[in-house]
């Protein structure tokens, strides 16, 4: 083996867009049509335009579907269950682990105005995008 070995990809742009989000400041890149993506992203996926402003993420999101975990990989071993959820910010959506409900109750359901910020996984204390309910339904 060479000692000449690439170097681990980093996870440059997006560990920048969680610290935004951690901060409050979450954003979506993007392009002149309309087209929303997350970073990194030097071009936009769907048409290719390589001009992508920062807009900034709507306080509330629109829950679009979700589902409870019970069996998790070791990243996750330690926070089952949980309940994931894919969440409508306008030009993206998010996906996320849904904290604040019991998960597998009725507790959140399509349509329910969920906030977004950074929280721990509980299994290694890394960083993850997790939804929280509004009072807002």
């Amino acid at each position: 083996m060479s000692d000449d070995a690439p170097a681990p990809a980093d996870n440059a742009g997006y560990d920048e867009w969680l610290d935004a989000l951690a901060d409050g400041e979450g954003y979506a890149l993007v392009c002149p049509d309309g087209h929303g993506s997350l970073p990194p992203r030097r071009v936009c996926p769907e048409c290719g335009a390589a001009a992508l402003a920062e807009e900034p993420l709507a306080e509330t999101g629109s829950v679009e579907t979700h589902s409870v975990v019970h069996v998790a990989g070791p990243r996750f071993a330690d926070d089952t269950p949980y309940a994931n959820a894919i969440v409508d910010f306008g030009p993206v959506r998010l996906t996320g682990v849904l904290r604040g409900v019991e998960p597998g109750t009725d507790a959140v359901a399509i349509g329910d105005r969920v906030a977004v910020g950074v929280e721990e996984r509980d299994t290694d204390g890394e960083p993850l995008v997790a939804f929280r309910p509004t009072d807002g339904k």
